[in-house]
């Protein structure tokens, strides 16, 4: 049960402070983090998972994404029944997270760009948001795989690599979907957000679970000594 609540806490953690940055952080109504721009808000996102995966790495891994659960039971580092009942905190965190920045909102000054930081697209470029989210997703879980693997990883240092490549992503993909790569991530924000958010909601649920399998297919050829 500590593994699930760890999880339910680190994505909480993730959806407050990062999607917080988007929310508050911004004084244009028309730019995501006007006021600590993309590399703010993109740096909020990357320094809370570095800041969970050195809190309860050591209890859960710290995986706060279903894109990377999903990853790490396909590559056969869980069972079955862990990966979903992870993937089901992570929603309730990332939710809990949601709604109290809903609350914030509700009950103070509000001049952000956002409500909740929830993921939204052009409807004209749904293939373009797909790509993103599947590319940038896949080569998200790729590192965590990576880094995590007990034989050729990189120990102590994984979680601050997972983190700063969180960072790149966002850099490049905020201005597409606002960036996701993350499910939980998504379906928090959408949940309490409504509208747009809540119609294209499948694309982050869809796209960062192929990248994830993907990613998954990928490692284990990797992995494997000639």
């Amino acid at each position: 049960m500590k593994k699930y609540v760890a999880e339910l806490v680190g994505t909480m953690v993730l959806v407050l402070m990062g999607c917080g940055s988007a929310v508050f952080a911004g004084g244009v109504a028309d730019t995501v983090g006007a006021g600590v721009g993309t590399i703010g808000v993109a740096m909020a996102f990357g320094l809370s998972v570095v800041a969970m995966a050195y809190t309860i790495g050591n209890i859960s891994g710290c995986h706060i994404n279903p894109a990377i659960t999903l990853g790490v039971w396909l590559s056969g580092g869980m069972k079955p029944k862990r990966a979903l009942m992870y993937m089901l905190f992570q929603i309730v965190g990332a939710i809990i997270g949601s709604l109290i920045l809903s609350l914030l909102v509700s009950t103070g000054t509000h001049d952000g760009p956002t409500a909740t930081g929830s993921n939204t697209f052009d409807p004209g470029n749904i293939a373009q948001a797909f790509i993103a989210e599947t590319v940038f997703t896949f080569i998200f879980v790729l590192v965590v795989l990576a880094t995590t693997d007990q034989k050729k990883g990189a120990g102590n240092f994984a979680g601050l690599i997972i983190g700063l490549t969180l960072i790149l992503i966002h850099i490049v993909c905020i201005p597409i979907t606002g960036t996701s790569v993350n499910p939980a991530r998504s379906i928090g924000p959408a949940l309490m957000e409504g509208g747009q958010a809540m119609e294209q909601l499948w694309l982050f649920i869809v796209a960062p679970f192929l990248g994830g399998a993907i990613s998954a297919g990928v490692w284990k050829f990797l992995k494997t000594d000639d």
